[in-house]
């Protein structure tokens, strides 16, 4: 297997690998065209985003400074708007839902590294997909870690770390993040 094929499949993988790199180099170039691309000028911003990511759906809106790893790797679907300074990192897959809104400075990490320092000075990483579901408010200052699902309907409260998956029509927060209140339909 390639070190990408490694990295897609969850597998430890060498990020250090030239193909590797030469992704990475390309999602940089994009994201900074995209910073660096005036409000003024919507379309060109909306076809930066379409190059980036993998997948964006209608009234896809991505707010400057923003910055991720591959941007292959993240599906956004329909209605999504992500606010200032944030950060994806996606190494496995990131798919966001419809009607979702991400607060200022949230990071989405679906890179991990290993325990062992050898490994980890050697280049050596793996990663975990997050799946956010429909609906969903990402408050600010949120961070979203590696493996994490979230349903439909789900709000997570500003500085919240989300160690863990949630189901559906929750509110929640904290660090660990935890259900502080269930939402009726």
């Amino acid at each position: 297997m390639t070190e990408k094929e490694k990295m897609l499949a969850g597998e430890l993988y060498n990020h250090r690998d030239p193909e590797l790199v030469a992704l990475h180099r390309r999602a940089q170039i994009l994201y900074e065209r995209l910073n660096a691309t005036p409000v003024t000028q919507p379309e060109k911003r909306k076809q930066i985003i379409s190059e980036l990511f993998g997948s964006a759906g209608k009234n896809c809106h991505v707010e400057s400074s923003f910055k991720c790893d591959y941007g292959f790797n993240i599906h956004v679907g329909d209605n999504f708007y992500m606010n200032y300074d944030c950060v994806i990192l996606d190494v496995a897959e990131v798919r966001i839902g419809k009607n979702c809104l991400v607060a200022p400075q949230v990071g989405i990490y679906t890179a991990t590294h290993p325990l062992c320092a050898e490994q980890r000075a050697a280049g050596m990483e793996s990663a975990a997909p997050v799946t956010i579901g429909d609906n969903c408010w990402i408050g600010g200052n949120a961070t979203i870690l590696p493996g994490v699902t979230l349903g439909n309907n789900v709000v997570v409260g500003g500085g919240s770390v989300v160690t863990k998956s949630f189901g559906d029509n929750v509110v929640i927060a904290g660090n660990p993040a935890r259900v502080i209140k269930k939402l009726e339909k």
